[in-house]
This record gives C-alpha cells, sequence and structure tokens, in this order.
C-alpha cells in the first residue's frame, strides 16, 4: 500500500477528496461576510438542496483548477456568471453584489485557506516553493470571474496579512447564524446526509478561527479539542495510503457529470 506525497499544485490538492472536510468551514467564513450571507439568504436554495449546491460548487472549482475539466471551463464558468447576475440588493443599507471584486476575493480565500487548513493536518509542513505554488494556483478561482489578478495578494505573507485584517472585520449576522443552523439541519436533505451533519458540524467547527466559532454559536470546549486532534491524528496515517482512485473518487465523478457545451 502506498503512501501519497504532499500536494504540489492547487490541482494535485484539488483532487484530493479529504478536501471536501472542510466545505463547511469554507461556507461558514463566506457567510461570516455581510454581503456573501444576504446574498446567501435572500438569492439561493443553498439549504434547501445543500447537495445540489455542493456539486455545482465542485463543478466550478474542478473545471477551474483541474487540467482534465479544462474543456467544461467555459461553459461552466458562464453558467456561474448567470447565476450571480442577479445576486445583488441592500442590506443595512449598503449595496451587496456577487460581481463585486472584494467579495469574489473574500470567497476565493475561504476556499484556498480550508483547503490548505487540511493539506496541513494531514501532510504537515511542505517546501515553501510548493506552498507558493498551491497558493498562486488559488487565485484563478476569483479571476475567472472576473477578479482582477491584482487583488488577489501578492504571496503568503501578504494573504495572512490580509486575512487577518478581514478575520478582525467579520461580524457574523443573525443571517449567517440561521444559514449554517438551517444547514446542520439538512432537513431537506437524503437521510444518509443527515446522519452525517453531526460530524460535519464538529469538523466544521474545529477547523473555525475561535472568534468566528464563538460568534456562530458553535459550542467547544478543551474535550472538543482533544476529539479533534484525535481524529485528525487517526486520519493522517490512514488518509495517505488509500490508493490515488479512491482519494481522488468525488473529483472523478464530478468531472464525469460535468457539461461541455
Amino acid at each position: 500500500m502506498s503512501t501519497s506525497r504532499s500536494p504540489r499544485t492547487g490541482a494535485q490538492l484539488g483532487r484530493e477528496g479529504i478536501v471536501l472536510a472542510g466545505a463547511g468551514a469554507a461556507i461558514a467564513l463566506q457567510v461570516a461576510h455581510r454581503s456573501v450571507a444576504a446574498g446567501v439568504q435572500q438569492h439561493s436554495d443553498f439549504t434547501a438542496d445543500p447537495l445540489g449546491r455542493l456539486s455545482r460548487t465542485l463543478q466550478y472549482i474542478f473545471a477551474i483548477v483541474l487540467p482534465e475539466a479544462h474543456p467544461a471551463r467555459a461553459t461552466v464558468t458562464n453558467w456561474v456568471k448567470h447565476a450571480h447576475d442577479p445576486v445583488e440588493g441592500i442590506v443595512d443599507g449598503a449595496r451587496y453584489s456577487a460581481a463585486d471584486p472584494e467579495t469574489q476575493r473574500w470567497v476565493t480565500a475561504t476556499l484556498y485557506w480550508t483547503a490548505e487548513q487540511i493539506r496541513w493536518r494531514i501532510w504537515g509542513e511542505q517546501h515553501p516553493d510548493d506552498a507558493e505554488q498551491i497558493y498562486r494556483n488559488y487565485a484563478v478561482l476569483g479571476t475567472a470571474l472576473g477578479m482582477p489578478h491584482e487583488y488577489w495578494p501578492q504571496d503568503r505573507s501578504a494573504f495572512q496579512q490580509y486575512w487577518d485584517r478581514q478575520l478582525s472585520a467579520l461580524e457574523v449576522t443573525a443571517a449567517a447564524r440561521q444559514i449554517m443552523a438551517n444547514l446542520f439541519a439538512a432537513q431537506s436533505a437524503p437521510a444518509w446526509l443527515r446522519t452525517g451533519m453531526p460530524l460535519a458540524r464538529f469538523l466544521t467547527a474545529g477547523l473555525l478561527p475561535d472568534q468566528i466559532r464563538v460568534q456562530l454559536d458553535l459550542a467547544w470546549d478543551s474535550v472538543d479539542s482533544r476529539r479533534e486532534d484525535r481524529l485528525w491524528r487517526v486520519v493522517r496515517k490512514a488518509y495517505p495510503r488509500l490508493p490515488a482512485g479512491i482519494r481522488h473518487a468525488p473529483a472523478r465523478v464530478v468531472v464525469g457529470g460535468l457539461r461541455y457545451a
């Protein structure tokens, strides 16, 4: 049984199914942004169809970052832009829009940050050149939708400064708390997905920065921290030893369902 090497590019990291363990944290961080929460609450069927929303998000990510899915890139990008066109309005006197490059940068940043959190938990430290390569690869998730390339921080050091500023400015709204409560309740989801929601909630709470976890009312204590540490130690030993066919199965299934025209 072989042990996988740490991913060295965004495409390699994107194929790893374990990255999906960060999906809940990415969503929580996105809706912690007031404009994103307003857009989701007023324009999305996210909590009514969580599997559909996850599938569409993965289709976009894979079409952008995986070379084998590049033939579908234009098609997928166009329907995402079309879906985002009506997502605009006013919340608390401020205008929001899915086309706002600041919002696109934040959403892209959450996808990179959560993927990196998972990567670090599984493979640990990596060569700085590889880390920068993965970081640069993630910019395209925003630029493909129109975010100017210069909006993406120049390197990981600049990203960390940006990330810290954004976190300190976030203020979780009641809308964001309701979105996450509905997501974890999964009332419209299949029974098998509802069964897995306690684990999804636990993983999400463990990955989130403390201040966001507290604002989202996700209970967490020292016992939870120890449980999380034990869980990731087990996963860190087992996951890299799985055959690539198993680790990459989610990406293969999603890519296989892409439309190319």
